[in-house]
């Protein structure tokens, strides 16, 4: 099995999380070059439905950006720009990139399972949402919840043309109050889960819904006392 390569665009500047799909804005209108991954638009009416390989997050307050794979070759298009000046909502900014992390990870499911960290999660469509409410026991909702997060897993390793060879385990360790939040303008519920899992999972990719957009981002979380 290859390794998948990933890259972390880290810029100086500061966003919130609400200026994440304006950070994306910005960065389609400066690119003289356009390219599908930045967008995942195919035309004004169709979308190119597989997994992004570019995804805009907000890490450690500071923007960034993600790449995998064909992704990490077309944010060349960018980067071949330097520091640049572009508009986010109403405030013209000038970006300095920070830093520019390239790796390759191996992406597989293990014997060992490892403990993962995933904020504003959006699990829950209009169809999955109404079964999700009629759960009355905490235990049912979380399996309920798993067993979407295992299909997560499973799209993400599809948009990477990874196939697994043992199946597949997710459980939930700790799981948020939902929060509502709008996703193209739509109320959805989001959650910060805490979850093993035996797949192995680059840090700050997303799973689910907006995962362009910084929902759904995974990260790692160590043993402390290693």
């Amino acid at each position: 099995m290859g390794k998948t390569k990933t890259l972390i665009l880290q810029f100086k500047n500061e966003v919130f999380p609400y200026e994440i799909s304006k950070f994306r804005g910005a960065i389609i209108d400066i690119l003289t070059e356009k390219n599908i991954l930045f967008h995942n638009h195919l035309g004004e009416t169709n979308f190119r439905y597989s997994y992004p390989l570019i995804q805009y997050k907000r890490i450690r307050q500071h923007a960034a950006i993600v790449c995998l794979n064909e992704g990490t070759e077309a944010i060349g298009l960018l980067m071949m720009q330097g520091n640049f000046t572009c508009r986010i909502g109403d405030n013209e900014v000038v970006m300095e990139i920070e830093s520019v992390k390239a790796n390759q990870f191996l992406i597989q499911t293990w014997e060992s399972s490892f403990t993962y960290r995933i904020r504003k999660w959006l699990p829950l469509n209009q169809e999955n949402y109404n079964e999700y409410i009629q759960l009355e026991g905490i235990g049912e909702k979380c399996m309920f919840l798993e067993r979407i997060l295992i299909g997560n897993v499973l799209s993400f390793a599809k948009g990477l043309e990874i196939h697994f060879d043992n199946e597949v385990v997710c459980k939930i360790l700790e799981i948020s109050d939902p929060i509502t939040i709008k996703y193209k303008n739509v109320k959805m519920m989001a959650f910060d889960v805490e979850f093993k899992s035996n797949v192995s999972i680059p840090d700050y990719i997303g799973l689910g819904k907006g995962a362009s957009l910084g929902h759904g981002t995974v990260v790692r979380k160590y043993d402390s006392q290693k």
